[in-house]
């Protein structure tokens, strides 16, 4: 029985709320951890973990140490709502439904996510540390993010009594929207790289950041910086046709989704050139990370809204009121 015949119960309205709730949460635990490597926080609470410089509470800690124990503690506390909405899930679902299946699958993301953050603090891959290795693994960081995010919008999606999406529903649609899908976890990790490019190895003028990126002896993250706008216009102009392609033609909810991500891909490149030409402030890497958190929810939930079962109908495309 698909999770969308039925009314949603009591209980399963209160879960659907809950896993919007944890979406907008962990949005706010992904900025802040943005925050932690911009100011070069990430080293704050030493090579311990879970201690915080061998201590529970910290004495007398600095900037860096509060900011970075901050972002511990949120983190903790995703992965409880991570534990929670599993436990929701099966207490609200029947089993074999999509809702269960999701909130599983978020659980192993967010473990995975807590490991990696371990092994970045226990391999001591913070504050300027510019190995080959910080590198990798801080790509495999937000892919892994990216991941997860995309677990708890279904989440969100099939908890609100929308039908879980099957690539059998359009097969043609579907391989082209998994492939955007890809080439938005490509452009995250080559984003998050860049951004600890930035963080390392700043520079004071527009001119100086250009002569630095074409410069053969530069250091390869400095190197590896001209890439990521690169990155961006293609994946960014493929998704933009893809979406157009998939989504203006059917319902208005679908249509919805497909020129929201449309509008917000032409908002993101427009903020990343001014994130380049600022010099990457804090504040702007910031918006511009929430701003790709946007695109890659806007199109999972087009994906989707496009890819509904043929039973369920065309889909409105939209999230039910919560």
């Amino acid at each position: 029985m698909s999770d969308s015949t039925a009314p949603l119960s009591t209980r399963q309205v209160g879960f659907a709320r809950f896993a919007v709730f944890s979406v907008v949460y962990n949005l706010l635990v992904i900025a802040w951890g943005a925050f932690v490597r911009a100011t070069g926080s990430g080293a704050g609470c030493g090579d311990h973990w879970p201690m915080c410089n061998g201590e529970v509470v910290p004495r007398a800690p600095e900037i860096e140490t509060i900011i970075e124990l901050i972002h511990r503690v949120t983190s903790g506390g995703a992965l409880i709502l991570a534990v929670v909405l599993v436990v929701g899930a099966v207490r609200a679902w029947p089993k074999g439904s999509a809702a269960r299946r999701w909130a599983w699958t978020t659980l192993a993301f967010m473990i995975v996510e807590a490991l990696v953050g371990a092994a970045i603090v226990l391999l001591r891959m913070t504050g300027q540390d510019d190995s080959v290795g910080r590198a990798v693994v801080m790509g495999i960081h937000l892919v892994n993010t990216l991941l997860l995010l995309a677990s708890m919008v279904l989440v969100a999606w099939v908890a609100a009594g929308k039908p879980a999406p099957r690539l059998s529903s359009d097969r043609n649609a579907g391989v082209l929207l998994g492939v955007s899908l890809v080439g938005m976890l490509v452009l995250g990790a080559s984003g998050g790289i860049t951004a600890l490019g930035d963080t390392l190895f700043p520079a004071e003028s527009l001119a100086e950041g250009l002569a630095q990126d074409l410069s053969p002896t530069a250091h390869f993250l400095v190197r590896l910086r001209i890439f990521h706008p690169i990155i961006a216009i293609v994946v960014g102009g493929f998704t933009i046709v893809v979406a157009m392609f998939t989504g203006l033609s059917r319902s208005d909810g679908v249509r919805r989704f497909a020129l929201t991500l449309v509008g917000l891909i032409i908002g993101q490149v427009l903020v990343g050139g001014l994130n380049v030409i600022l010099l990457a402030p804090v504040w702007m890497q910031l918006f511009h990370l929430l701003m790709a958190d946007f695109v890659w929810i806007t199109l999972v939930l087009l994906t989707a809204s496009v890819l509904v079962p043929p039973s369920d109908g065309a889909g409105s495309g939209t999230l039910q009121a919560v």
